[in-house]
């Protein structure tokens, strides 16, 4: 099969055979008034190099990222012969590791074929997709509890990866863990491959494709009405009830269902902070590479999509009455709604639309030991499969790609509250960290490039790094960064230009305290703000949820490289543009 370019992995397969076709422009203008904004396999130590090195191959040079990647280290695995009960809230154990694996084959890719399966938008399935779909999930939850495939099964899989059920291959004393790191993007995505291929098989239809909750849509934010019908096998009672069909969704959600700003001009704006302007780097939109250690509490990392809006949806759909907001609000239970299958399809279209976003660059990480990192799965046949994340880049070797539809929030960008910006001179004293989260904190952060010449601002972006947080992972914990507001700030909203961060997380784990950060990237609102010339910027952390959970360790501001940052250089004016560009 022809090379193409990854972004194609969201057009139909019409579309994708003729790759000169005249794709029309299909983003359509945003006529919502902004909030408040101005115009303008032993578990000895032994050196698991040389195993698993072995496993495989290296990725074609032609398909990796030139940015810089950390030292190389060992790649992560799980130790699926050593798998125990998750611990959460309350010291309760929960059994959901997968049926014992016996044997492992590796993972072969389909065959090549002119015909690519399109995985559908959810709000618009064909009454025969629909039916297909809860045929399958129904034949799915009916199969014997020993049986690998079985519906609950497959989310014990999920709970084992997610809730450190599993310790790293040769290292006993470190866990395994896919989320708030760079594995959560190739662990979904492999994951839902093989609930997808388990589903077609059942239904004996080898074209089956699961659905995507078009969340970054205007015609998809709210929960799809197919899985919201009570006698259906993709309902699942442990919801939140508020937020039933038609309640719109709000992807910086943190618990306030009737916020005071237009939530649909917010999510677009919103979006295209996370996967355009913060998104510039394989670190920042893939989150921070994990090496393989006996460290226990390793400084993670999320990527911008997988901190918000991922995890903000989860906590939408949890149940707020069930214990720990089961199932979606929690890992250890998100699997147990199939509403979690259509919301990581996706996030997974999300990596696929950032791939092609590159100005013709590749944009995943080039690191061996990430790209030889590996997972266990059981496939159609229940045979245990070890899948590499250089298996998982591309969505054409999987055999699928998704339907394209508009992005409306393409070039939709963050605008300025104020229209005459605040000047460091008002700033508030230097605050002593750590810092606890109880209530708002304000403090004024120095600024590293005042005096680098145009040269080195042209090659470097600035960026705000909270630094040290520490926090309780049972607990639900959302916080919100803002720039430059001195005021109450309560109007200032996702959509706006000082709303530069947000910090959001789903229960999981059990009680040990976990360490991380949070980056985002300030070039542009700098300039946006008028403050770009200032020796200071005041920052702000607002917490909404679980602040008395947190301990901030520092701020700093300082310089990166620049990456493959869509809007540099060349305006995208529409769909095509960007397709010529790649």
């Amino acid at each position: 099969m022809a090379s193409i370019s990854p972004l194609l992995s969201i057009l139909p397969y019409s579309q994708i055979k003729n790759q000169t076709s005249n794709l029309q422009n299909k983003s359509r203008g945003i006529n919502h008034v902004p909030c408040r904004a101005s115009n303008g396999d032993s578990t000895s130590k032994f050196d698991r190099r040389d195993v698993l090195f072995g496993l495989g191959g290296l990725y074609g040079a032609a398909a990796l990222t030139n940015q810089q990647s950390p030292a190389s280290a060992a790649p992560l695995a799980p130790d699926v012969n050593n798998c125990e009960p998750a611990t959460i809230e309350g010291n309760q154990h929960i059994p959901c590791c997968p049926p014992k694996i016996h044997h492992i084959i590796d993972f072969i890719h389909p065959p090549h074929t002119t015909k690519l399966r399109i995985r559908p938008p959810a709000h618009s399935l064909t009454p025969k997709q629909q039916f297909n779909f809860e045929k399958a999930i129904h034949i799915m939850k009916r199969l014997p509890p020993n049986d690998p495939r079985n519906f609950y099964r497959q989310a014990d899989v999920h709970c084992a990866y997610c809730d450190y059920a599993y310790k790293q291959l040769g290292f006993p004393n470190a866990e395994m863990q896919v989320h708030w790191n760079a594995l959560f993007f190739p662990f979904h995505r492999a994951y839902l491959y093989f609930f997808e291929r388990i589903l077609g098989h059942l239904i004996n239809e080898p074209n089956f494709v699961i659905p995507f909750w078009n969340w970054d849509n205007t015609e998809g934010m709210q929960m799809p009405e197919i899985y919201d019908h009570p006698n259906s096998p993709l309902y699942d009672k442990l919801r939140n009830q508020r937020h039933r069909p038609h309640k719109l969704l709000n992807l910086n959600y943190h618990g306030d269902d009737n916020p005071s700003y237009d939530v649909v001009d917010s999510n677009l704006r919103w979006m295209h902070k996370q996967m355009i302007k913060d998104a510039d780097t394989a670190e920042g939109f893939l989150g921070k590479l994990l090496v393989a250690s006996d460290e226990a509490n390793e400084e993670t990392g999320m990527g911008t999509i997988e901190r918000s809006p991922h995890n903000n949806i989860h906590n939408w759909v949890g149940d707020p009455n069930a214990k720990n907001h089961m199932n979606m609000g929690a890992f250890y239970s998100a699997a147990r709604d199939p509403l979690f299958y259509g919301h990581h399809a996706n996030v997974d279209r999300m990596w696929s639309i950032w791939q092609g976003l590159k100005n013709g660059k590749p944009r995943d990480f080039d690191n061996p030991d990430w790209l030889n990192s590996s997972f266990v799965f059981y496939n159609e046949h229940k045979q245990a499969v070890r899948i590499k994340v250089r298996d998982c880049l591309d969505t054409r070797r999987l055999g699928y790609v998704y339907q394209y539809v508009d992005l409306p929030w393409l070039h939709t960008k963050q605008t300025p509250r104020l229209k005459k910006q605040l000047k460091t001179t008002q700033a508030p004293q230097v605050i002593k960290f750590p810092q606890g989260l109880n209530s708002m904190v304000t403090t004024t952060v120095k600024r590293p490039n005042k005096l680098m010449n145009e040269k080195e601002k042209s090659e470097k972006d600035e960026v705000l790094v909270i630094e040290g947080i520490e926090l309780d992972k049972r607990f639900w914990v959302h916080f919100n960064v803002l720039v430059n507001v001195v005021d109450d700030g309560s109007d200032v909203c996702p959509g706006n230009t000082e709303f530069v961060g947000t910090f959001t997380t789903v229960p999981h784990g059990h009680n040990h305290r976990g360490k991380t950060s949070l980056r985002v990237v300030i070039t542009e609102v700098l300039k946006e703000l008028g403050i770009e010339d200032d020796e200071s910027v005041i920052v702000r952390l607002d917490p909404k949820v679980g602040g008395d959970k947190v301990t901030i360790g520092g701020m700093k501001i300082e310089l990166q490289p620049k990456g493959s940052y869509p809007d540099r250089g060349k305006k995208l004016s529409n769909v095509k543009a960007m397709l010529d560009m790649v």
